[in-house]
Parts: C-alpha cells; sequence; structure tokens
C-alpha cells in the first residue's frame, strides 16, 4: 500500500505524531485535515532530502535495509535484527562512543564543575533498535498493520520507498566523481563461469589427493590455478582468514568462491582421500550443460552476507551509482557509512576487496585505471540485469562452516 491508504488506517494520536515531526499546521481534531496536510508536506522533494541529509551511522544502515526489498510487511523482531546489524564488531566491543555518555549531577552533589558526575552508560542494543523504530514510525516511514492478522506486523509504504532511495541517490550523486572512459581497464564478463568448467575438467582428467583437513595439496592449487583465466596467489598460513566461504581459509579469494560453489551446487565430492566429480560436473566438463551465472551471482550474495550483512544494499548502489565510470575513492567516500568492519577487515577492504573486487570477478562491474591512476568501476550490461533480476531477503544468507581463526 502506499502512504495515503495507510494514513487512512492510523488513529488520529499516530497521526498528530506524525504531523508534529513534519511541523504541519492544522488542526489535530480533523483526521481528513491532519492526512492532507501530511501528504502535502511529505510529497514535497526538500523535506524527505532534509530528513535523509540528517541521518548516520545505525539509522542510515537500517532505512538502506528496508528501501529495495519488496516484501510487505516485518515482524518488530525482524525490524530489531536489521536496526542493529552489524552493530556488535571488534572495535565496537572495546570502545563506546562519547556522544553516547550523558553526565548527570550526582544527588546531594556540589555545583563545583567537573566534581561529583556519574555517567549513564549508553543504551543497549534492543533499546537502539527500538529507538530507531520509533523515529520511522514518527516520519511516517513504518505503520502498523490494520487487521487482525497484521497488527502486530509493520509496513513500509511503497510511495516511501520510492521518495526514500530518490533522496538518496541524490544525496549520494552530490559526492559522486565521474570521469571519460579510461584507456586501460578489465573486464571479466563470461571468465568466472568458463573457469568452473576448467576446474571441473581438471578434476575430471587428474587424480587429486586432499590432506586430512579436505584441502587439495599446495601443488595441486597451483595447477588448478594455472587453468584459469584470472591468476592467483595462493594464501599463507600466517594471515588471518575466515568468514568468507569454508574454503576461504585455503585458497584463494576468488577460486575460493569458484570452489565452494561447486561443492554447494553438487559438482564434486570431498572423499576421504580424494577429489572427485559427480555426474553434474562431469557433465558440466564434458560440456553437456553450462554453469549459471544467475545462481553464481545468488550464491554469492548468500555466501558474503554473513559477514557483511548489508551487501545486497551495497549492490543495488554499486549498480545505480555506476551508471559510467566513476571513481572507487569517491564510492568509498558514499558506501563506507553503510558497511560495519569485520573482525580486521576495515570498511575500505570489505568494499574494495570483497565487494568491488568480486563484482569484477563475477562480470558485474568493470575496473580500469586513468592516466592519473584513479582507480575507476562501471557496472556491465549483465551486470545490471543480475543486479535488477535478483533481489535476496535480509535474512537469506548460506552459511557452509564454522569460521576457523
Amino acid at each position: 500500500m502506499n502512504l495515503a491508504d495507510m494514513l487512512c488506517y492510523t488513529d488520529i494520536a499516530e497521526l498528530t505524531r506524525i504531523a508534529e515531526a513534519y511541523d504541519c499546521t492544522c488542526s489535530s481534531h480533523s483526521k481528513n485535515e491532519l492526512i492532507q496536510s501530511i501528504l502535502t508536506t511529505v510529497q514535497r522533494r526538500d523535506v524527505m532530502e532534509s530528513r535523509v541529509s540528517e541521518m548516520t551511522g545505525n539509522d542510515l544502515r537500517f532505512l538502506n535495509s528496508l528501501v529495495f526489498e519488496k516484501r510487505a510487511s516485518y515482524s518488530l523482531e525482524e525490524l530489531k535484527a536489521r536496526a542493529l546489524a552489524g552493530e556488535s564488531t571488534l572495535a565496537d566491543q572495546t570502545t563506546v562512543s562519547k556522544d553516547m555518555l550523558i553526565v548527570t549531577p550526582q544527588a546531594g552533589s556540589r555545583s563545583r564543575k567537573g566534581k561529583n558526575i556519574v555517567q549513564k552508560p549508553p543504551p543497549s542494543p534492543d533499546e537502539t533498535a527500538r529507538l530507531s523504530i520509533s523515529r520511522f514510525k514518527k516520519f511516517g516511514w513504518l505503520f502498523n498493520g490494520y487487521s487482525q492478522q497484521t497488527k502486530l506486523l509493520y509496513q513500509v509504504p511503497e510511495d516511501v520507498k520510492d521518495r526514500l532511495c530518490d533522496a538518496l541517490e541524490r544525496r549520494y550523486r552530490e559526492t559522486l566523481v565521474s570521469v571519460n572512459e579510461p584507456q586501460v581497464y578489465r573486464d571479466e564478463r563470461s571468465l568466472f563461469v568458463e573457469d568452473i568448467v576448467h576446474f571441473l575438467r581438471y578434476v575430471r582428467d587428474n587424480d587429486l589427493p586432499l590432506t586430512s583437513e579436505g584441502v587439495l595439496y599446495k601443488r595441486q592449487i597451483t595447477q588448478a590455478l594455472d587453468c584459469f583465466s584470472i591468476q592467483e596467489t595462493i594464501p599463507t598460513r600466517g594471515g588471518w582468514r575466515f568468514g568468507y566461504g569454508r574454503r576461504f581459509r585455503d585458497y584463494p579469494d576468488r577460486f575460493s568462491l569458484l570452489y565452494d560453489y561447486s561443492f554447494y551446487e553438487g559438482y564434486i565430492i570431498e572423499q576421504p582421500e580424494s577429489l572427485t566429480l559427480t555426474s553434474e560436473g562431469r557433465n558440466i566438463a564434458d560440456g553437456l550443460v553450462k554453469p549459471n551465472p544467475t545462481k553464481l551471482y545468488r550464491f554469492w550474495l548468500r555466501l558474503y552476507k554473513g559477514p557483511i550483512p548489508n551487501l545486497s544494499t551495497l549492490v543495488q548502489w554499486v549498480m545505480r551509482l555506476s551508471t559510467e565510470w566513476v571513481t572507487v575513492d569517491s564510492m568509498n567516500l558514499i558506501l563506507q557509512p553503510l558497511i560495519r568492519s569485520y573482525y580486521y577487515d576495515t570498511q575500505k577492504d570489505i568494499l574494495e576487496h570483497r565487494v568491488l573486487n568480486m563484482l569484477m570477478h563475477l562480470g558485474i562491474i568493470t575496473w580500469g585505471e586513468t592516466e592519473d591512476g584513479d582507480q575507476v568501476v562501471r557496472i556491465t550490461p549483465q551486470g545490471k540485469m543480475l543486479v535488477s533480476g535478483n533481489s535476496l531477503a535480509f535474512e537469506d544468507t548460506l552459511i557452509l562452516g564454522s569460521p576457523m581463526v
């Protein structure tokens, strides 16, 4: 439903709170006048942009988790999970923001400056989430259902989603830096799918023993990598690698995704002592069936959404903002506020290495470099079709194994 429909089902007390949030000048005793005043105000472009420009941190991430989804309703617990997505990180557990500490005078204390004060702790995660939900209700962005079956659920008006999305895009484009087409760029469209075939043929044509941990030996990994269009370096054992797949610890980023996808789709089987093909894998290796790029893209989304809860939102913005060549640095400035660090992966690491770099490997964006040395990206026609045609629910996450530090 649209905003006008939801306002009609809203009681006059709630309408009054929304009208006050937008400084509407109307009678609080007339429901019709309240509705008309709210609709007139909210439809003004500057009003929505003003609300969006004031948002930061959790509220901005919370809003972005709602505007791209097609679902009709959410439970309170689902909204709270979104409002706190990625909130508990390694850095957050050891630091407290100063602006979240409220200083109050201690009872019976003298008025001497700086003496006898008590620091009130920041709100609990549950309270933080409820405050965000309450603010969105006050702005008319969230409504309770009106029927007996939906009164405990929350809905976002469809036209409000569109207006918020447009307001966010206008805000982001103010910082976006566009450039002319670079002389040199990488376009990996179709290469990932082709390398799946090359890998399955390698498994078909060779005896591949596995270690006691179920991992290929270094020699076999090197030989497999030599079959691919894109070369990678085997990760060292000294670094931390977990969270982005069941074999991410042992194989390079791109090969890890290729291997996990082949395993998940049932193309390969890890026997106690060797790696072999299934009948489905043999059909692909023999050229009878082709891997599906759409399934591969959705698999990557579900796999990486574990450490990057709002991955779908980030990809949507990459698609919308990179219709022409844009600098990676400007994308960093825009999208980093939507990202929470993941252990030792910083916000910049996640955007550049886990999102943009993998989107390039999947053929969704091309990556270039200008004469001045600026890194630039642009969405491909194939990428636009994949991203726009494949939305993923916030809760839809694929976990293939426990993280190993």
